[in-house]
């Protein structure tokens, strides 16, 4: 088992080209399995798995209080990890492929209102200490629906101020254009002319967004950051990165966009990812049907 879970990790980076911490996770949980196997079931060899054995280990879990969202990526691994062996010949037959994938329940995503948006952004005061960043920061979080992840790692050379795009690699190492809105690219051209440049140091890189000491921002830090010009803000919901991200689709859907417009802007592979921004918009519509209608 150990062998051929480094053989299908190895097949997920190099052919796939996966997240580091899709890897990461998806090693966590084979490794997990084949050490209840061995030592539950005295089986170490892929080929003798069988679809009870598979079943027994994910009840055993689900009985361990294991939610149903951990318990799907479990089987995601389990299914794709048997599926590579038996297209590969290492196993006769596939004892994963009818493995159903158990049914989670889907949370509509928060979201802030447009008012409440334009709030948080004027409470990054650019006369503080690296402000202008902050401002550039918040603002583009929100202007391009990017992931936390997206915007520490975004560098200059993919930055186009007169075209107002910007290329970004997100899941998947799959990159793609974002534009980014008149407001947002304002306060990106202060920042890389006014405080950018004080920044960098030996160590910098080509990231846009820098720390004090000259590496970029880490995604922990930009969490930080955002976390207190929220409280700043004096709003009390619950404000981080992905809030904005889900505020930008929301924001746009509300106001006419196409959902496959959205979909390639926030890099979802699958439109049915997106779709859960047009149950936040049908809550809006009710909520304002009963508010304002005098028979709701």
């Amino acid at each position: 088992m150990e062998a051929a879970i480094d053989d299908f990790i190895l097949y997920l980076a190099t052919e796939r080209g996966l997240s580091e911490n899709y890897q990461l996770s998806t090693r966590r949980s084979l490794e997990e399995f084949a050490e209840w196997l061995s030592r539950a079931k005295q089986v170490v060899e892929p080929r003798v798995v069988t679809l009870p054995v598979i079943t027994d280990y994910l009840a055993l879990r689900k009985r361990g209080g294991l939610a149903a969202a951990s318990i799907k990526l479990i089987v995601v691994a389990i299914k794709i990890f048997f599926r590579f062996l038996h297209a590969r010949g290492s196993i006769e037959n596939d004892p994963a492929e009818v493995l159903p994938l158990p049914r989670v329940e889907r949370f509509l995503p928060e979201t802030l209102n447009e008012a409440d948006v334009e709030r948080l952004l004027n409470s990054v005061s650019t006369n503080q200490p690296l402000g202008v960043r902050d401002r550039a920061m918040v603002e583009l979080l929100y202007a391009s629906g990017l992931r936390i992840s997206e915007l520490a790692n975004a560098r200059l050379e993919n930055f186009s101020v007169e075209d107002r795009i910007l290329r970004v690699t997100g899941k998947g190492n799959k990159t793609r254009l974002v534009p980014v809105g008149r407001k947002a690219c304002e306060a990106l051209a202060s920042y890389l002319s006014m405080e950018r440049p004080k920044l960098v140091k030996r160590r910098s890189g080509s990231e846009i967004f820098l720390s004090e000491r000259g590496p970029k921002l880490t995604t922990a830090r930009i969490w930080q950051i955002v976390k207190k010009h929220a409280k700043h803000s004096g709003l009390e919901a619950n404000i981080y990165p992905h809030l904005l991200r889900h505020s930008f689709a929301t924001h746009l859907l509300g106001n006419g966009a196409d959902l496959r417009i959205i979909q390639e802007m926030l890099g979802h592979a699958d439109i049915s990812t997106t779709q859960v921004y047009t149950h936040v918009d049908q809550q809006r519509l009710k909520a304002v049907h009963r508010q304002f209608h005098p028979r709701a």
